[in-house]
């Protein structure tokens, strides 16, 4: 498998997933034009696509989702929103597996303050990727989903205290430290903790405040997961906001 991010944040997510039969997206946030240029970048054409998984229907999960000819799957709570704006609409259920070619795809509902929220883990080859990118609090559903995991996309949204002495106004805060906002550096490493396995090879931070939060402090609180497993095989990388990622294959 390859697996890529091609934005990550507020201004736009985007998730690039290949197996050896498919090419698929979880979220397409940012602009078609610039989604198609970054695909380029690691030599993926655009049309070669099969499909984008929708995580829930934020305007930075799903911006391209109307401007380009790709198989779109949402959530069947979603359905009203999309119907007669994309070309070609499925809808799956929360936690009723669906197959997109050799792709083994479970979605699993999650906390956030969207209609009907979603991870997802994806599987191919006795592989698995967990993905998890809009969270506002860790279920012992999302536990047992991302168990076995051999690469994790975390969100790993802000740091506490930048967030609570930043300019944010109240409410705002509140929303993003609530049960239905966004994780914390802390929550995210506690989930790591609890997840980890001997088998997982890559760990990637995403959605990161610009403001809340910085590079430096999502990746240094998920080493000391890391350091206290003495794993040797986990690698740890930040998706950056507006470039493409680290092309990471296992």
């Amino acid at each position: 498998m390859r697996i890529c991010t091609l934005a990550s944040g507020s201004s736009g997510n985007s998730l690039y997933i290949e197996s050896s039969q498919s090419k698929i997206l979880v979220d397409a946030g940012i602009g078609p034009r610039i989604l198609k240029k970054r695909l380029e970048s690691i030599d993926v054409d655009i049309v070669d696509i099969d499909a984008v998984i929708v995580t829930h229907e934020h305007e930075d999960h799903t911006r391209a989702i109307t401007k380009i000819k790709i198989p779109v799957y949402v959530a069947s709570e979603t359905v009203s929103v999309w119907k007669n704006k994309v070309d070609c609409l499925n809808e799956f259920e929360s936690d009723e597996p669906f197959e997109i070619k050799d792709l083994f795809i479970t979605p699993f509902s999650v906390p956030h303050d969207a209609i009907d929220p979603v991870g997802f883990t994806i599987q191919t080859d006795n592989l698995k990727v967990g993905v998890v990118t809009d969270i506002g609090s860790v279920t012992s559903l999302v536990v047992e989903k991302l168990k076995d995991s051999n690469v994790l996309v975390l969100e790993s949204n802000h740091d506490m205290n930048l967030l609570l002495y930043s300019q944010y106004p109240w409410l705002l805060k509140q929303r993003i430290k609530g049960r239905l906002g966004h994780l914390s550096n802390v929550q995210t490493g506690a989930l790591l903790n609890t997840v980890f396995n001997k088998d997982l090879k890559h760990v990637v931070l995403a959605h990161l405040s610009m403001i809340n939060n910085s590079p430096e402090a999502a990746y240094d609180e998920a080493m000391k997961i890391i350091y206290s497993k003495n794993s040797d095989i986990t690698k740890v990388h930040v998706a950056p906001r507006k470039t493409v990622g680290e092309v990471l294959s296992i």
